[in-house]
């Protein structure tokens, strides 16, 4: 992190918690001014492609609870 975002965050941190609050809300925002129009692109077509795919019955899912119970199985 850069020395003045250092700064920056040493001086709001000391600012009430609604102010922290819409300052955080502007900044995740403002992230998203930044995406690049291909990468949303190709991430619609992904999306569609496996949708079709789910649809066709080319690509079979799990229900969450199988998943979620995998997943619990395997790191408790």
């Amino acid at each position: 992190m850069t020395e003045i975002a250092e700064k920056l965050k040493i001086e709001l941190s000391q600012l009430s918690i609604q102010d922290r609050a819409e300052l955080a809300y502007f900044l995740i925002h403002s992230l998203e001014e930044s995406i690049d129009g291909d990468v949303e692109v190709a991430w619609d077509r992904e999306l569609t492609r496996r949708l079709d795919e789910i649809l066709s019955g080319k690509a079979i899912g799990e229900s969450s609870n199988q998943v979620f119970s995998k997943l619990r199985e395997k790191y408790s």
